[in-house]
């Protein structure tokens, strides 16, 4: 069950860097891109499905993507439950 935690620990580290990756602009073909490759291909499986359920919420000129905090909630849930 140790492992479990520590995984899920590690995707929730994971979806921050992806967040504040976000944040910054990213070119095509630079040292980060493949970074921030690697982190969606690994986040992409939860967030997808959330986005799908949940659309970005429109605030004037921009949108707030919903789906990283309920991937939070959840996976913090989760924890709660298998690692007490």
């Amino acid at each position: 069950m140790v492992i479990v935690c520590g995984l899920l620990q590690l995707y929730v580290l994971l979806l921050v860097l992806r967040v504040v990756l976000s944040w910054f602009p990213i070119s095509p073909n630079g040292p980060l891109e493949t970074v921030a490759g690697f982190l969606y291909m690994l986040t992409d499986p939860v967030l997808g499905p959330l986005r799908r359920l949940l659309p970005p919420v429109r605030m004037g000129g921009m949108a707030l993507d919903l789906s990283p905090i309920v991937a939070f909630f959840g996976l913090s849930v989760l924890r709660g439950v298998l690692c007490g």
